[in-house]
């Protein structure tokens, strides 16, 4: 291994850059540093980041923000769908109010894998009840609806016949909860408060008091 792909190996940290120029000669050092300015090379200008986003990502996201994925009948479909796995009840809203649909969309742009499994999926969907009630999804009535998805949504229950159905209804049920509950009314649903700054205000008396101690005068919470 030469200098260089050591230099990749390690992970030189500050420290160790150092310690390897100490001892060396001019000609040495000005070799070693022009190794580490080609393995790990400086960016021409400083960044800035807006909500953790690099310039290239956010230019990435704005790019995919343009794009379309689903026909609007797909995007329906899946609306109806996600509202079936979390829908409204009196605690919070559904997952189509919670903007699922469009984190799907775009999580299917941002992760093109999942476009075939995702289309093909709902294109079963309408398959499956034109075969059980001549009609397609959105089209059959909410008990015939979920008539198809209790074929699907237990894995261990499903028909061999099924398992193309329980494939895409997992990867769906994945991406609503992942939506939903990184969504501004997932998260209040949740009750997740974050990194709340706060106060603290010592010891609990009554713990001091259980195993006897106190707190000095100096540090008083009084």
């Amino acid at each position: 291994m030469d200098r260089r792909d050591l230099l990749k190996a390690l992970s030189l940290s500050p420290l160790a850059t150092g310690l390897l120029f100490a001892g060396m000669d001019t000609a040495e050092a000005k070799e070693l540093e022009q190794s580490l300015n080609e393995s790990f090379p400086q960016p021409d200008k400083k960044y800035e980041f807006a909500n953790g986003r690099t310039p290239e990502e956010q230019k990435r996201d704005e790019e995919l923000m343009k794009q379309k994925f689903f026909t609007d009948r797909e995007l329906k479909l899946i609306s109806v769908l996600v509202d079936i796995i979390i829908p409204k009840d009196e605690k919070s809203g559904s997952a189509s109010e919670a903007g699922v649909p469009a984190f799907i969309e775009f999580i299917a742009k941002d992760m093109p894998y999942i476009k075939i499994p995702l289309r093909g999926g709902l294109n079963w969907m309408d398959v499956q009840c034109l075969k059980m009630f001549n009609k397609k999804f959105l089209d059959c009535l909410e008990s015939e609806q979920l008539q198809l998805i209790d074929k699907i949504a237990y894995p261990e229950k499903a028909e061999t016949g099924m398992k193309p159905g329980v494939s895409f209804f997992s990867l769906l049920r994945n991406l609503t909860a992942s939506g939903y509950f990184s969504s501004e009314i997932g998260i209040k649903y949740l009750g997740y408060k974050g990194n709340v700054p706060n106060k603290w205000d010592g010891v609990p008396q009554e713990v001091l008091n259980k195993f006897g101690l106190s707190y000095d005068p100096v540090y008083s919470k009084n």
